[in-house]
């Protein structure tokens, strides 16, 4: 039962400044997407790597040190979903597992976790449990309502799912013309289950310049 990793790093980066995408800002001297390639290569679970890209990064894709699994660059789209479908399309394994390229810090272990459930299941996530409380604000005030943290998570990435399944969320959604904020929703959409599996704190997604701060703090070993 192969696997294929499916790592988006198509994105505009609009919230972490500067210029370029931010999965190639450096952490501890390699890019961020570097780092996520790394631990799909040392998980020993993935036969295949794809990378979907914006175009005119391939030479920069080309240019990162070897991770030991077959890499396949692929260009992406402008919406996230287009970027699943183009690595989707990519992949040759008969379940694929879906990660964010701004999440450098995932561990080998995270994805063996969302891969064994995903075989399962058909279909899994990493989610964290929300520690503190949560209600709804309007305009800069706070609402009465106070939603019952206990039945809400966060969801993390990968997102491990059958080929197959997938596929079929998504092209039934571009058929609604559904908007999807991930790959889960595209099969929750379908009515089929997804299974969840604990994630990982420190799997963060860099999306803002004090994110990358936090990650080389973590990576170094200390949160302070």
């Amino acid at each position: 039962m192969s696997a294929s990793a499916v790592i988006l790093a198509a994105g505009a980066g609009t919230r972490f400044g500067g210029e370029g995408n931010k999965v190639w800002a450096l952490l501890a001297g390699q890019p961020l997407l570097w780092h996520g390639l790394a631990a799909f290569a040392a998980c020993g679970a993935v036969d295949e790597i794809v990378v979907v890209i914006r175009s005119g990064d391939e030479e920069r894709l080309t240019s990162l040190p070897q991770v030991g699994l077959p890499l396949h660059g692929v260009v992406g789209g402008e919406r996230r979903a287009d970027s699943a479908w183009a690595g989707l399309s990519r992949a040759g394994g008969e379940y694929v597992l879906v990660h964010d390229g701004a999440r450098p810090l995932v561990t080998p272990s995270l994805i063996q976790r969302v891969l064994a459930a995903t075989r399962y299941h058909g279909a899994a996530v990493p989610v964290l449990p929300v520690a503190d409380t949560v209600r709804r604000a309007r305009d800069q005030f706070l609402k009465s309502e106070t939603l019952d943290r206990r039945d809400w998570v966060l969801i993390q990435t990968p997102q491990g799912f059958r080929r197959d399944l997938l596929l079929t969320a998504y092209a039934e959604a571009h058929r609604r013309g559904r908007e999807l904020p991930d790959d889960a929703a595209a099969v929750l959409s379908l009515g089929h289950p997804v299974a969840t599996v604990p994630g990982d704190p420190a799997n963060l997604k860099v999306t803002r310049p004090e994110d990358l701060t936090l990650a080389k703090r973590i990576l170094a070993g200390s949160t302070t």
